[in-house]
């Protein structure tokens, strides 16, 4: 999808505060003309990028914990800690007003509003299940709802959940239903390629199908024709998709 050299690029200004086409040259060991063609030519520097006016290059997302920016695209963003302290009425309040902010459409006629509350439940569970398994350091991970990246044409992004550990981003996409359906695991692992390009290379991208009307259920299933696999899970056993990447119950 993107070049090496664009993603190396995206990569040293997203983790800087600015910085100077030349400057990023000497970090990558790239001549000036080979930055500035990827600057000026290349979709992801044009749509995840911008450039001020003393001509210090910026992201619109940084890669680096706090992900600044990142709340321009959520509809709920803060860390655990700060959502298992909020209300559910709070919490369902400020959600609604970031999906407007985001331009996330509010049509309920199919529920929407229930299964927002319905991803709750799950994600407080998870949290509190967490809490008996591993250290409380948990609770200072990020957690984004409604993740809407749909500004620009080549990257585009939408998650129900993400939850941000120091090495991971979990990408959680969620379903009130109980049954394992293959176009539904492709959807899960979509926007893995776009999130791997936003979150950088000291993230590891993990997808995930959650089956919130199932339970006791956690399996892995082919990701269309290819040779890999997604995990799904039902709500009560989701503590299974973060431990297998994260090992905390080894």
């Amino acid at each position: 999808m993107f070049s090496q050299e664009e993603r190396a690029v995206y990569s040293v200004i997203s983790v800087c505060d600015g910085i100077m086409a030349k400057e990023i040259a000497s970090r990558l060991g790239l001549t000036r003309q080979v930055v500035n063609h990827l600057l000026f030519s290349s979709p992801l520097m044009h749509e995840l990028c911008y450039q001020d006016t003393s001509f210090r290059w910026h992201a619109l997302i940084r890669q680096a914990p706090v992900h600044e920016g990142l709340y321009e695209f959520s509809g709920w963003y803060g860390t655990v800690r700060e959502f298992m302290d909020t209300q559910e009425n709070e919490w369902l309040t400020a959600l609604q007003e970031g999906c407007r902010r985001i331009g996330r459409s509010l049509n309920d006629t199919r529920g929407l509003f229930h299964s927002f509350l319905d991803c709750r439940k799950v994600m407080e569970s998870l949290f509190r299940d967490l809490s008996g398994m591993t250290d409380p350091s948990f609770r200072n991970w990020e957690i984004v709802f409604e993740l809407r990246f749909n500004r620009a044409r080549m990257i585009r992004i939408y998650a129900d959940v993400l939850v941000i550990t120091p090495d991971h981003v979990f990408s959680l996409e969620f379903k009130m239903k109980d049954t394992v359906d293959p176009v539904e695991i492709m959807q899960a692992a979509k926007y893995s390629p776009f999130l791997e390009v936003v979150f950088g290379p000291r993230y590891e991208i993990c997808p995930a199908l959650v089956l919130t009307a199932a339970s006791d259920l956690f399996d892995f299933f082919p990701i269309g024709n290819t040779d890999m696999l997604l995990p799904v899970s039902s709500g009560d056993m989701l503590f299974n998709v973060f431990n297998e990447y994260l090992a905390f119950l080894a």
